[in-house]
């Protein structure tokens, strides 16, 4: 055989490893993307029409919440907010469509205190998608049935999961600092309105 031919087909071969290697390696990639932002990720690829492209998003969205500093409340403010909390959430029988805009806001300011900067939602929904993706829809979800309510549009029981959306993420945001595993207030009174 020449010797031409045999560089031809080592070069194929080569390539071929390179295709296979670097499939593998995207699949992987896209496997460690799915795995930690989970449907914030599979929303993404829906809406740009692309993995790479949410991959993109996502590694601008990492890269924009390192430059944060991200912190957990001091006890003080922790133990303030989770006051306000129980009273929003007892007001929640008499008063649904305010507790709710109240909710909403006691969401912006413990985001705010703990370092994320006020933003438009739609900017602090990506930023909180970096260290609670598995809030961040039910963040949409519960801001989007606050601004029907604010338009009288929303029902007693969509006001009722925007309350329970937000206290998943008030309580996550209450507790943990993601970046430094520690709890920062674990005491929080609890309401005959928790159960909402």
């Amino acid at each position: 055989m020449d010797t031409w031919l045999w560089i031809a087909i080592v070069a194929v071969a080569a390539l071929a490893l390179v295709a296979v290697a670097a499939y593998f390696w995207s699949r992987q990639r896209a496997g460690r993307y799915r795995s930690t932002y989970g449907s914030e990720y599979e929303d993404l690829v829906g809406e740009t029409g692309s993995e790479r492209e949410a991959r993109r998003e996502i590694d601008r969205r990492e890269q924009r919440v390192r430059s944060f500093d991200i912190r957990p409340l001091a006890p003080e403010d922790a133990s303030r907010f989770s006051r306000e909390w129980t009273v929003t959430q007892t007001k929640f029988v008499d008063e649904p469509v305010d507790s709710v805009a109240r909710a909403d806001g006691l969401i912006g300011e413990v985001m705010t205190l703990r370092g994320y900067p006020l933003t438009d939602f739609e900017q602090q929904a990506a930023d909180l998608s970096v260290d609670h993706p598995d809030l961040v829809r039910n963040y949409r979800s519960a801001h989007e049935i606050a601004g029907r309510s604010r338009a009288g549009e929303a029902t007693t029981e969509e006001l009722r999961r925007a309350m329970t959306q937000y206290r998943e993420l008030f309580d996550e945001l209450l507790d943990v600092d993601a970046r430094a595993g520690r709890t920062a207030v674990a005491e929080r009174p609890v309401s005959p309105a928790d159960g909402t």
